[in-house]
Formats: C-alpha cells, sequence, structure tokens
C-alpha cells in the first residue's frame, strides 16, 4: 500500500460515528501538483513527505474543529451607520500534529489525488465535548466563505489559505441563521461554533472556496436600539 500523504480539498462526508461519539472519520485529499490558476505552490510537486506532513496538518485542523470549535463575536455592520463589519473567531482547543489518536485507514491514489480516509478516537473529555455540540440551542447551517486568490499576502502558505477560507465559511453561517432568525438586523452576536462535517476546499473563479456545515450556538444578540 502507498505510503500516506494527502489532503483535505474535497468531500462533504458526514460524520460516520455512534451516538457515543466513538469515533470521528472522514476523507481527506490531496494534489501532489498543485496549480490553482496562475499561482503554483511552493513546493510543487509535492513529495511523499511533504504531502503526508500536509495531510496530519490538516486532519488536525479539521478534527480540532469538530470537538473543540471556536467561540465568535460578531459585529454584524451596517454601511448606512459607518459601522464595518467584523467576525472574530478564538479557538477553543486544539487537536495537535502527530495526535497518536490519529489513524489513518485507507489510501487511494487516482489522477495525481491521494485520497485517505482518517478516524480520531476522543478521549473522554473530547466525547463530553462533543456530546455539548449536540444539546441546547444548537442549530445547523451550511455555508460557503470566500478568499480571493488576488488579496493574498505573497508567501502565505497554504494551510493558512485554507484556514482564512473557512472562518469566512463560519462567517457566513452565523450570518445566514441571523438573516433567518432575527426580524431587525442587531448590531453584535456572541456565540459558538464548531465544524459538524469535514469541509470541502476548492477554488471558484478565482477565489478559495470552503463549503462547511456548522453547529452554532448564539447565546447573545445586541440589537442597535442598546446603543
Amino acid at each position: 500500500m502507498m505510503r500516506l500523504f494527502l489532503i483535505v480539498i474535497f468531500l462533504f462526508f458526514p460524520l460516520n460515528i455512534t451516538d457515543a461519539q466513538d469515533v470521528l472519520r472522514g476523507e481527506i485529499r490531496i494534489e501532489l501538483e498543485p496549480i490553482y490558476g496562475a499561482h503554483v505552490d511552493p513546493e510543487y510537486p509535492l513529495d511523499n513527505n511533504s504531502a503526508y506532513r500536509r495531510a496530519l496538518e490538516l486532519a488536525a485542523l479539521n478534527f480540532s474543529a469538530q470537538i473543540y470549535g471556536w467561540s465568535f463575536h460578531y459585529d454584524v455592520g451596517e454601511r448606512a451607520r459607518g459601522i464595518e463589519e467584523e467576525f472574530v473567531l478564538t479557538a477553543l482547543g486544539e487537536v495537535r500534529w502527530g495526535d497518536p489518536r490519529l489513524f489513518v485507514t485507507h489510501t487511494r491514489m487516482e489522477n495525481q489525488v491521494l485520497s485517505v480516509w482518517m478516524d480520531y478516537r476522543p478521549s473522554d473529555s473530547q466525547r463530553m465535548r462533543l456530546e455539548m455540540w449536540r444539546k441546547g440551542m444548537i442549530r445547523t447551517a451550511q455555508s460557503t466563505g470566500y478568499v480571493s486568490m488576488g488579496d493574498l499576502d505573497e508567501g502565505i502558505n497554504w494551510l493558512s489559505v485554507r484556514r482564512m477560507a473557512l472562518e469566512e465559511s463560519a462567517r457566513a453561517a452565523v450570518r445566514a441563521i441571523l438573516q433567518g432568525n432575527e426580524r431587525n438586523r442587531p448590531k453584535e452576536a456572541k456565540g459558538f461554533i464548531s465544524l459538524q462535517t469535514f469541509p470541502l476546499f476548492g477554488i471558484d473563479s478565482g477565489r478559495w472556496a470552503a463549503h462547511a456545515r456548522f453547529r452554532v450556538d448564539i447565546n447573545e444578540i445586541i440589537p442597535f436600539a442598546v446603543h
């Protein structure tokens, strides 16, 4: 079997886990010859070690976002009042690169894309966190976030680009929920958000795109009338 090396840029696969959250599972893919429009990856073409490292880094990001998620503070903004929109995420925990609870279960190579199924076996405390994401006033939302390749700083790395697109997708998810549930545009919203499934990364009309499904807990909404 081929050595694992891969990275997520495909799949919107629902979690295949037990009620006790015994195993988190997702597919990760990586292009071995990454070229995005006029942008060529600095490591092109990827060798086995680089691809393997990227796979584990991105898997750790995804599992971190599923288990721990983020707190958020969203200044919704309003152009007429001259108020800028601002969305700030703060990570609540991290699955680190090389975590022994992360396993590769299957790999496949096709058209210069290496695919791998990865499992993560949460600890007792992590299972408690996962269970919390299924209780209370948790809403789900599917959204897409975009980052223009033309706006990226020179030298920004592959993982940072995907993280930025994922955070933009999280902002879009919170915004969609607010628009669907609030009759009047609020000034601010605070709460928590986590990934429900692995995201799908790709290129869309010269922009990095992250398609993702989230769990969202909005626990404070501040209307304009308060100010």
